[in-house]
């Protein structure tokens, strides 16, 4: 079998994840019809971890479609979700400068979470993994998330802050997986590719 999956996913920093265990992959991207925001809708009352994993499988069975739609060769398909969460209050992808503001507001001084959970379906084979790390945050003035936010760095990306970039100037701690809080949790992921035939 041939190191070659399916990832499912826009971030480049995923892409460059699974080069750094060998796999090769072709990205398995929504189309313009697919409303694929509106998978990462929270429920009433929902958890971080619940969250994170039903978000990860509703985005699986979306790429599943997609690929047999669209009469690609098979191979496994991966997908995975990140969340940062304070307590059971859940920080996705901020809509705008002011709420990228406000979450690292709220963020900072505190130690939270980074949820990623992955899933990857080879066949009928559906196998799931999910890693929680820890991270710290010095105290931030506002002035320093001002610049930070101004930099573009925290769009797009959960909890507003990208662990890999300008930010790690105020991150004091980390408790976990470096890879899962930027993405893709390595360990975890080498373990459900293996599972899933891919000799890494």
């Amino acid at each position: 079998m041939t190191n070659f999956i399916y990832l499912a996913s826009q971030s480049p920093r995923r892409r460059q994840l699974l080069e750094q265990l060998g796999v090769s992959c072709e990205l398995l991207l929504a189309e313009a019809g697919e409303d694929s925001e509106a998978l990462e809708a929270v429920l009433d009352g929902e958890s971080p971890t619940a969250y994170v994993q039903r978000v990860t499988q509703l985005k699986l069975d979306a790429a599943v479609a997609r690929l047999k739609k669209r009469g690609l060769p098979s191979a496994p398909v991966l997908c995975s979700d990140t969340t940062v969460a304070l307590g059971r209050r859940i920080y996705g992808k901020p809509e705008n400068e002011a709420d990228a503001a406000r979450m690292l507001g709220e963020l900072a001084g505190t130690t939270h979470r980074v949820l990623t959970a992955v899933a990857v379906q080879s066949g009928r084979k559906r196998l799931q993994a999910l890693n929680v790390s820890r991270v710290t945050f010095a105290p931030m003035s506002r002035s320093q998330i001002r610049a930070y936010v101004s930099s573009g760095e925290p769009m797009g990306k959960a909890g507003a802050y990208a662990v890999q970039g300008r930010v790690a100037m105020y991150i004091s701690h980390i408790s976990g997986s470096y890879s899962g809080i930027m993405g893709l949790p390595l360990h975890e992921t080498a373990g459900l590719l293996r599972a899933a035939g891919l000799k890494i």
